[in-house]
């Protein structure tokens, strides 16, 4: 049994973290699988979405815990492990967010502290009514700083401070409310809500995407003027693109675009 089954149709890439028992830890083992995935999609030109999803009654309860605890063990008392570890987190969450394909957070049950973090670090997200999503290290004496990095970009600040200091859990309706998802459907069509999503996006151009969401993410760090120059640039391009010339011509005319390189590469 692998710790992350992939799964690809149509298209869209399915990664399910399959280790329901101990629901879905980032442990060093899943963690190195999510690495993994993540290289091998950044050089992937076939798959145009990614989808992760969870094994079991959770989505992901953040770190392992007991692995944690063995590593407190060393000489140093972990130091040179934890470190290791939140360096080898954060380059699976950023991973994310830099992938070039768009990757949609399928959640269910809980997505707590890292796991939190992981539905904050990827583009979108569809959660099942009743899932609750928190950053409650703090009430085992950890405040999770470095969930907070994903989750304060995510969410207003206030929010996202009362989360992490008192370690209360949003409901899926709250997270909603607050941004952390796009949308909470009815447990029984979580699976199908996020597959229709997943097929929309695919349905694009994928070079138009690709260089949007890159795009996106750039811009969000810049000032505003700033921000509308370089945006400006990366229009400039996507508009001499043949492509687009052909996509604005179809819509024109009123039929469906003759595509020749999805991809743009």
């Amino acid at each position: 049994m692998e710790i992350l089954e992939r799964r690809d149709a149509g298209g869209i890439a399915h990664l399910h973290m399959n280790a329901p028992e101990r629901l879905n830890a980032l442990s060093d083992e899943m963690l190195a699988a999510l690495q993994a995935q993540i290289d091998a999609l950044a050089e992937d030109r076939e798959t145009r979405v990614v989808v992760i999803s969870g094994a079991g009654k959770a989505f992901c309860a953040g770190h392992d815990l007991k692995q944690m605890q063995a590593g407190r063990q060393a000489e140093d008392r972990g130091r040179a492990y934890f470190a290791d570890l939140f360096a080898r987190c954060a380059s699976v969450m950023t991973g994310l967010t830099r992938l070039p394909q768009p990757v949609i957070a399928q959640v269910h049950g809980i997505a707590t502290a890292a796991g939190c973090q992981m539905v904050a670090s990827c583009d979108l997200a569809i959660a099942a009514e009743g899932t609750r999503f928190g950053v409650n290290g703090v009430n085992i004496g950890l405040f999770c700083s470095t969930p907070m990095v994903a989750l304060s970009r995510n969410i207003p600040r206030k929010k996202a401070f009362e989360m992490l200091t008192t370690g209360r859990f949003l409901s899926s309706e709250e997270a909603e409310r607050a941004g952390l998802i796009n949308k909470a459907v009815p447990h029984d069509q979580l699976e199908a809500a996020t597959q229709e999503l997943a097929q929309t996006l695919a349905g694009k151009l994928t070079a138009a995407v690709k260089v949007g969401k890159s795009a996106f993410y750039d811009q969000i760090t810049m000032g505003l003027d700033d921000a509308y120059a370089f945006a400006s640039d990366v229009m400039v391009e996507n508009m001499l693109w043949r492509d687009t010339d052909e996509g604005i011509a179809a819509f024109l005319e009123k039929r469906a675009p003759d595509w020749q390189d999805r991809t743009g590469d």
